[in-house]
C-alpha cells in the first residue's frame, strides 16, 4: 500500500472501518495489501480477533511476545488458540545478551525497584522483540479499546504510528468489556482462565495481580508504581521507548 500522506489515510480508514463490524474491519484491512501483523497478549480482546482471523482466514501474520516471564496459563492458550482456528502464532522472545545485560545492571526483578527500570525490562522484553515482529509491516493490528483505561480512553480505529511508520488498526476501539464477554460465550472463543480469577489484563507474572472491586481494567498491571497511566511502551510514547533503544 502506498502510503501518500499517512496521517490523512489513517484518518480516512479510521472513517472507514467505523462502519464495518468486526469480521470486516478486518477483511478490509488484510486486503490492503502489504504485510498486516496482529500482536496477541493471548487477553479476552486479542482472542477475538484470534477468533475472527482464524475463522475467516485471513492473511494476517499473527504473533506474540513471548518474554519468559508469561503465565503458564497464557503459554498454554497459545497452543490452544493455534490448534481451535488452526492458525500458526509466531512468538518473539527476548535475546539472551539483552536479558543477562538486564540482570547485571538492575537484578533479574529489578524492575519493583525503580520506574527506569521497570521501563528497561519492558524495552528488552516487549520493545525490542516487537520492532522484529513488525519488520517490514505496513499495518499493526492491536486489541487495544478505548475502556481499558483512561490512557485509551481516545483509540481511534486508525492512527499513523511515526515511530514505526506504519498504520495502526484497532477494530475493537469500541468494544466495551460486556461485548467482548458475549462474544467469546456465543462463539466459544478459548480464554485465559486467569480472567476468571479477578485479571481483566494479563501481562507478564510478576507484574501482574489480580484487580480489587471497582478498580480499572488495567490497575493489576505495575501496581506498585503511583502513575494512573502508566504503560509498558508499546502503544504509549514514553520513556519506555528511549531506554529500549539504548539497551
Amino acid at each position: 500500500m502506498t502510503v501518500i500522506n499517512p496521517i490523512e489515510e489513517a484518518e480516512a480508514l479510521a472513517d472507514k472501518l467505523s462502519g464495518l463490524d468486526l469480521a470486516g474491519r478486518l477483511s478490509f484491512v488484510a486486503g490492503l495489501g502489504g504485510r498486516v501483523v496482529f500482536t496477541t497478549s493471548l487477553g479476552i480482546e486479542d482472542q477475538v480477533i484470534s477468533a475472527e482471523i482464524g475463522t475467516h482466514r485471513l492473511p494476517i501474520d499473527v504473533v506474540t511476545l513471548q518474554t519468559g516471564r508469561l503465565f503458564p496459563e497464557t503459554l498454554a492458550l497459545i497452543d490452544e488458540t493455534e490448534s481451535q482456528y488452526d492458525i500458526h502464532i509466531t512468538r518473539y522472545e527476548p535475546e539472551q545478551a539483552d536479558i543477562d545485560a538486564y540482570a547485571a545492571k538492575y537484578g533479574m526483578n529489578g524492575f519493583y525497584e525503580s520506574v527506569e527500570a521497570r521501563h528497561a525490562c519492558c524495552g528488552m522484553r516487549k520493545l525490542k522483540p516487537l520492532a522484529r515482529a513488525l519488520a517490514g509491516a505496513t499495518i499493526w493490528i492491536t486489541g487495544l479499546r478505548r475502556g481499558q483505561s483512561a490512557n485509551r480512553a481516545e483509540t481511534p480505529f486508525a492512527e499513523y504510528d511515526a515511530e514505526r511508520h506504519l498504520l495502526k488498526v484497532n477494530p475493537l476501539a469500541d468494544w466495551d468489556i460486556e461485548k467482548i464477554k458475549s462474544f467469546v460465550a456465543d462463539n466459544s472463543v478459548p480464554v485465559n482462565p486467569l480472567h476468571a480469577r479477578g485479571y481483566p489484563s494479563i501481562g507478564c507474572e510478576p507484574c501482574t495481580r489480580a484487580i480489587k472491586p471497582g478498580e480499572p481494567e488495567r490497575a493489576g498491571r505495575w501496581w506498585w508504581e503511583q502513575d494512573e497511566k502508566r504503560e509498558c511502551g508499546l502503544h504509549v510514547a514514553e520513556e519506555a521507548a528511549a531506554i529500549a533503544v539504548q539497551q
